[in-house]
C-alpha cells in the first residue's frame, strides 16, 4: 500500500478525486488506504482502481513507473469517470469556460485536502497553503515566478521537459539554472557556511524592500491626510472618494513637477 500511496502522490491524485473516481465517500478512502493490501478491497472498487492506473492485478502495482506520458494517460482515463457537474452549483465559477472550471476546482480539491489533513499537526499544511497564496499574490510581479511553476511541473512529470508556454528563451535559462542550484543543494555541496554570504545578501534585499514598502505606504497615507485636510474632509466615504483621489493625484503630481 505504501508504493500505491507513493503512485497517487507523484499522479497528484487528490483523496477527494480519488473518492469521486471510485464513488465513496473520502473517509472510505482513508480506511482503504489504511488496509495492508488492495486484495483486501471491495472487488468493484479494486477492479475500478486497477483499471485506473492501467494494470490487472495488484501485483502489478509495484512495477509501475510514473512518467509524464503515463501521468497523461491516467489523468484521462480519470477525466473520463469523474463528473464536474459541481462544477456549475457556485458563483465561485461563474464567467470561466468548462477547461478554466475543471482546473480552478482541481486545485480547491487540494488545497481544501491539505487543510483538512492539518488537523491537530505541526500546521505544515496550513502554512504550504499560506505560502502558495502568497506566491499566487506575487505571481504578476516576476516573469521568474511563473517559469518557477513550470520548472516544478516539469521535475514532477507533469509537463514534459522541453515544452515551454511562456518566453522559451528565458525560460530556458531560468530552469538550468535552477536545475543546477538544485544538483547543488540535492548533492551536499551547498553547506550552510559555504552559502551564508549569499543568504545575508538575500535577507539584506528582502529587508531592503520591506523598508520601501513601508516608506511608500507612508508616503501615501501622507498625501492622503494632506488631500482630506485641503478639501476640508476628515475621512474618505463614497460621497468624497473621487475628489479625494482626484486631490491625491494632483498632490502627487505636484512633488514630480517639483
Amino acid at each position: 500500500m505504501e508504493k500505491l500511496n507513493e503512485i497517487l502522490r507523484e499522479l497528484g491524485i487528490s483523496k477527494v478525486k480519488l473518492a469521486s473516481f471510485l464513488g465513496v465517500s473520502r473517509q472510505m478512502i482513508y480506511n482503504y488506504l489504511e488496509l495492508d493490501s488492495i486484495n483486501k478491497w471491495p472487488k468493484d472498487k479494486k477492479v475500478l482502481l486497477l483499471n485506473l492506473l492501467g494494470v490487472k492485478s495488484a501485483e502489478e502495482i509495484d512495477n509501475i513507473k510514473v512518467n509524464t506520458d503515463y501521468i497523461y494517460e491516467v489523468d484521462d482515463r480519470l477525466k473520463s469517470v469523474v463528473k464536474q457537474d459541481s462544477l456549475t452549483d457556485s458563483s465561485l465559477f461563474e464567467g470561466l469556460n468548462k477547461k478554466q472550471r475543471t482546473l480552478l476546482n482541481d486545485i480547491l480539491e487540494v488545497v481544501k485536502e491539505k487543510l483538512e489533513e492539518d488537523e491537530g499537526s505541526d500546521n505544515t499544511g496550513y502554512n504550504s497553503m499560506l505560502y502558495l497564496y502568497h506566491f499566487l499574490q506575487s505571481m504578476d510581479t516576476s516573469k521568474e515566478l511563473k517559469y518557477i511553476l513550470g520548472y516544478v511541473s516539469k521535475a514532477t512529470g507533469f509537463t514534459k521537459p522541453m515544452e515551454f508556454v511562456f518566453d522559451e528563451e528565458q525560460q530556458f535559462l531560468f530552469e538550468s539554472i535552477l536545475f543546477s542550484a538544485f544538483s547543488l543543494y540535492d548533492g551536499g555541496g551547498a553547506s550552510k557556511t559555504k552559502i551564508a554570504s549569499a543568504h545575508e545578501r538575500f535577507v539584506a534585499q528582502i529587508e531592503h524592500k520591506i523598508e520601501e514598502k513601508m516608506s511608500r505606504t507612508m508616503e501615501l497615507n501622507s498625501v492622503r491626510i494632506q488631500a482630506l485636510k485641503e478639501l476640508g474632509y476628515t475621512v474618505i466615504n463614497e460621497e468624497n472618494a473621487a475628489e479625494v483621489f482626484n486631490k491625491i493625484a494632483e498632490i502627487q503630481s505636484r512633488k514630480i513637477t517639483n
